[in-house]
């Protein structure tokens, strides 16, 4: 029987490498989408990779990604993927974007992966199976003093106007440390203990779908800004299982 999550890998570092043929190039075309949102020929020929990598094995299989759409016949197995992650911030020669693979399984997510090409960093997980980094297991952290906590978010004037400046005045005062290090990458911090909370404010299904069973089989916790624990609701929280609860009764509407 195959290994999901080993698959989930190998084929998440195939897509990485495609990346890394085009980052820090000069000459590289970007595209700007129907919303406004950039496309290079490495998100494209990456998607395309793990297609024909998925298809190989389950041919029959949905999946879904962010260039190319929904295809396949078998509803109860589908594969989400974003073939690039943090394209803005790729395009701009900074590291810290990634290829985001998850299976979902009869309306659950089981396995996912977040692979980030330009610093050598895996992260995979599946329910039951535990959270890795680089073959070693990850843990969230176990700090519960927002003050002595760093949260990150993608972009600070996307999470003010979600959230209201009341809320995003509390989230700044109640953390020790705030940074921009967003993305993937935020949450992959929460995963593997570097970071104690990521808050983002816009995310599509292909952006969030392996991040909840990441964080939750490194210990942690996730949400959405509503307080349920979803990945589908169009922005999340990845929490440290300390904070979380603090988190929540911050971004909670009727907090």
């Amino acid at each position: 029987m195959m290994d999901i999550r080993l698959f989930l890998e190998d084929i998440a570092r195939g897509a990485g490498d495609i990346t890394l043929k085009y980052f820090r190039q000069p000459d590289l075309e970007i595209i700007t989408k129907g919303d406004a949102s950039p496309v290079t020929r490495a998100d494209r020929e990456s998607e395309q990779y793990l297609r024909a990598r998925i298809r190989e094995h389950f041919p029959n299989d949905v999946i879904l990604g962010e260039e190319f759409g929904e295809q396949g016949s078998n509803p109860a197995r589908r594969w989400i993927l974003d073939p690039l992650d943090g394209t803005k911030s790729f395009v701009h020669g900074v590291p810290i974007y990634g290829v985001l693979i998850a299976l979902e399984q009869r309306g659950e997510v089981t396995h996912g992966i977040v692979h980030l090409p330009a610093l050598a960093e895996t992260v995979s997980a599946g329910i039951g199976e535990g959270c890795f980094w680089n073959g070693r297991r990850a843990q969230a952290s176990q700090k519960t003093n927002l003050a002595e906590s760093l949260v990150c978010t993608t972009s600070p004037s996307r999470l003010e106007e979600l959230i209201g400046r009341a809320k995003y005045d509390a989230v700044t005062r109640a953390f020790g440390i705030y940074r921009g290090w967003g993305d993937c990458y935020g949450h992959i911090l929460v995963a593997t203990g570097r970071a104690e909370a990521m808050l983002d404010a816009r995310m599509a299904i292909w952006d969030s779908a392996p991040l909840g069973v990441i964080v939750s089989e490194a210990g942690g916790d996730y949400f959405d800004f509503t307080g349920v624990r979803r990945i589908d609701g169009g922005h999340l929280a990845s929490c440290a299982p300390g904070v979380a609860d603090q988190v929540r009764s911050i971004l909670l509407p009727n907090a």
